[in-house]
């Protein structure tokens, strides 16, 4: 038996009034996930442990059936590994947003949809004016931005502390910033050879500070400002971390023998880089609702001619979740639906071999709350011969009473990995 798992990031959402009190998934036109469930069997899954933030990097190494207090270290070193940066020991990465601020407040996380190309030329300015060395005799970088994509970059600090508390900007949209820049752990060790916690913070306000000036003074936002754009006038820098330390995939679960990962999040990239599974990079997969579905289901049929697991990550929902765009987030689901889901399942149909699917979210982005909720997330397993249950439709509420009821963290992977 094969494997693959679809995930929809941030597909989940909480009961909507415009939508006669319906969630997304309940209001959907998604009628091969609908056949899925009714074929197949169904539960919920807690995603997020206790004590972490519901976020992606948490909520998707939870589904791969990792031990996060083993093997956290946040967003950057996850990013680093994607990017293609081999983290020395000494180093702290931290993701690094480039956003819009209007007014003293976040406005948008995604620096009013910034596109890579014009990210690399502010990537490399902000390396040019803001890249801090240890000391100017060693000429060593203390401070360094590597690019990403989109508005998602990393930041490198040569000896940084993780022991700081960071704002993840998706979650304080039309917040004011000034309350939400970086602070010191209290009570944060002392670790040789590092910056203490408070210095770390300090230089990191230090820089968010000095980038508003040089991000509003660039050409590309004196222009989009011209047009009556929004400007990407800020850094933002969160959830940083040291070099993880993980098994593979292969190590935790023997029933793998080779395992792919198709994204066009970083993040996702690098959880798979250190699950030790082939990250296939697919034309056109914008993390937006523009990307490429087509081109993401192609790779995903080509891929497990190959091999035995799978994991297909659409970003699309969770944008248009932050956003706050109820219409956009209804396409996005209905558009993994029918132009991703669907040829996938219609091609396995000609296989002699069988094929597991699974399909779920990470967690919840509700679209009035434009925030990660960590509450527990529907979920479906189908495969041919699958002695379906009584649920007929997958989405929050149906999925209640499926035959798996509600699985936590790990348990998701211990059960997928049953069906052989």
């Amino acid at each position: 038996m094969k494997h693959i798992i679809i995930l929809g990031d941030g597909m989940a959402d909480l009961p909507v009034e415009r939508l006669g009190g319906k969630t997304l998934l309940q209001y959907a036109n998604k009628p091969m996930m609908d056949q899925l469930a009714r074929e197949g069997r169904c539960g919920r899954l807690i995603t997020v442990p206790e004590g972490f933030p519901p976020g992606s990097e948490v909520a998707n190494t939870a589904i791969l059936g990792y031990d996060l207090n083993k093997v956290y270290e946040g967003r950057g070193p996850l990013e680093a590994a994607s990017i293609g940066y081999e983290m020395a020991n000494d180093d702290l990465a931290i993701r690094c947003n480039i956003i819009t601020l209007e007014d003293g407040k976040i406005i948008t996380h995604n620096g009013g949809n910034l596109e890579t190309e014009d990210a690399t030329v502010l990537i490399k300015y902000l390396n040019d004016k803001l890249a801090k060395p240890i000391n100017e005799k060693a000429g060593c970088e203390r401070v360094k931005f590597i690019r990403g994509i989109q508005y998602r970059h990393l930041l490198v600090i040569k000896g940084g502390s993780k022991h700081i508390v960071c704002a993840p900007p998706h979650d304080h949209p039309n917040e004011p910033w000034r309350p939400l820049l970086v602070k010191a752990e209290k009570n944060a060790p002392i670790e040789a050879g590092r910056l203490t916690a408070e210095e770390t913070a300090n230089l990191l306000n230090e820089m968010i500070i000095e980038s508003q000036e040089l991000l509003e003074n660039h050409p590309f936002n004196i222009e989009r400002s011209k047009r009556g754009e929004r400007q990407a006038n800020s850094i933002w820098p969160w959830s940083g971390g040291y070099r993880p330390s993980m098994e593979t995939l292969m190590q935790q679960y023997p029933q793998v023998k080779a395992g792919t990962v198709i994204s066009a999040v970083d993040l996702i990239r690098g959880i798979g880089h250190y699950a030790g599974m082939k990250i296939v990079e697919v034309e056109g997969a914008t993390g937006l609702a523009n990307t490429n579905y087509e081109g993401k289901a192609h790779a995903a049929i080509e891929a497990l001619k190959n091999d035995d697991f799978v994991f297909v990550h659409v970003e699309a929902s969770d944008e248009a979740g932050h956003d706050g765009d109820l219409d956009l987030k209804l396409k996005t689901i209905e558009y993994l639906d029918q132009r991703l889901i669907a040829p996938i399942y219609q091609e396995i149909q000609t296989w002699a071999e069988p094929v597991c699917i699974a399909i779920l979210p990470d967690h919840l982005t509700p679209v009035e709350m434009r925030i990660h909720v960590g509450q527990p997330v529907p979920f479906l397993f189908w495969y041919r011969d699958i002695s379906p249950d009584s649920v007929q439709h997958y989405d929050e509420v149906s999925c209640v009473e499926g035959a798996y009821g509600l699985l936590k963290l790990n348990e998701f992977m211990q059960e997928l990995m049953k069906i052989e």
